[in-house]
C-alpha cells in the first residue's frame, strides 16, 4: 500500500486534461491527453534526495520536491487554462508496492486506480498536501500566515525630507528655476514659469527624493483631489534638506 496525493484539471478549449500525483515513496507522475482518450504517461520523476551522491541533496526529505513540483505544476496548468477541476486535490491509498519495478501496464493502472478512487470533496492542493503529510506523520506548513511587512530604511536625505514634512514645512528645491515645485502637506505642486527648463540630475534626484517623502507622509491618508493654480498654504517653505538654497 503506498498513500498518494493528486488532481485532475481540464481545458474546455482544447478538451485536455491532466493529472499529477505524488507518492509516498517520492515520485511524481503525470499524464495528460485528450477528453476521452487513453492519457499519455509520462515517465515517474523520483526525487534526486533518494539515491543521489551529491552532497547539496543530503539532509533533504524525499517528498519535499515532489511536492514542491506537484504545486507548480498546478499552478503552471492553471495559467495555460487548465481551469476546469475535473478531480479534486485528494489523498488516496492504493494498492502498490513502490519497492516494485513500474512497469507500464502497473504504471496506467496507478492512474486507474488513483482516478477511481479519489473522493469528489472540493478542498485546495494546500489542504491535500497538509493531510497527505500529516498522515505520512510529517509536519506542515502553517496554515493563515499573516506577515508583517518589515519597515525598509529610507535613504538620509529621504528620511530628512520625511522628518521636514511631518515638521508641517513644505519642500522646495534648492534652486529657484522656471519649473519648480514645492511637496507639502497640502501635496504635491509644480510651479511653470513662462518658459520650459531641463531638470539636470542634480534636480531630478532632488525631486525623486522629496516625491518618496511625500508618498511616504501620506502613505496611510486619503487625500482629496486638488484643484486649481494658486499657491498652496503649506506653512513655512525649507529648502530640500541636503542643499544649500542660493
Amino acid at each position: 500500500m503506498t498513500l498518494t496525493v493528486g488532481f485532475r484539471l481540464g481545458n474546455d478549449t482544447t478538451a485536455r486534461q491532466v493529472t499529477a500525483l505524488v507518492t509516498e515513496g517520492g515520485y511524481l507522475h503525470r499524464a495528460q491527453g485528450l477528453y476521452g482518450k487513453l492519457p499519455r504517461l509520462s515517465r515517474p520523476e523520483r526525487s534526486r534526495a533518494v539515491d543521489s551522491r551529491n552532497p547539496s541533496f543530503r539532509g533533504e526529505h524525499p517528498l519535499a520536491r515532489p511536492i514542491a513540483d506537484l504545486r507548480r505544476h498546478h499552478t503552471e496548468y492553471t495559467k495555460k487554462g487548465y481551469t476546469r477541476v475535473l478531480i479534486p486535490p485528494a489523498v488516496v491509498r492504493l494498492d502498490l508496492d513502490e519497492t516494485q519495478p513500474l512497469s507500464p501496464v502497473a504504471h496506467r493502472e496507478l492512474f486507474n486506480a488513483f482516478t477511481g478512487a479519489a473522493p469528489a470533496t472540493p478542498q485546495s492542493l494546500e489542504a491535500a498536501i497538509t493531510a497527505f503529510r500529516a498522515a505520512l506523520g510529517l509536519p506542515s506548513r502553517p496554515e493563515h500566515i499573516t506577515w508583517a511587512p518589515r519597515d525598509k530604511t529610507l535613504p538620509p536625505r529621504v528620511a530628512a525630507m520625511l522628518r521636514t514634512l511631518k515638521d508641517g514645512s513644505a519642500l522646495t528645491p534648492a534652486r529657484r528655476r522656471p519649473v519648480g515645485w514645492s511637496v507639502s502637506d497640502q501635496g504635491v505642486r509644480l510651479h511653470v514659469g513662462p518658459t520650459g527648463e531641463v531638470l539636470d540630475q542634480a534636480a531630478v534626484v532632488e525631486l525623486q527624493a522629496a516625491l518618496s517623502a511625500w508618498l511616504h507622509f501620506t502613505k496611510d491618508k486619503v487625500r482629496p483631489a486638488q484643484q486649481g493654480d494658486g499657491p498652496a498654504s503649506a506653512g513655512r517653505c525649507v529648502p530640500a534638506p541636503g542643499t544649500a538654497a542660493d
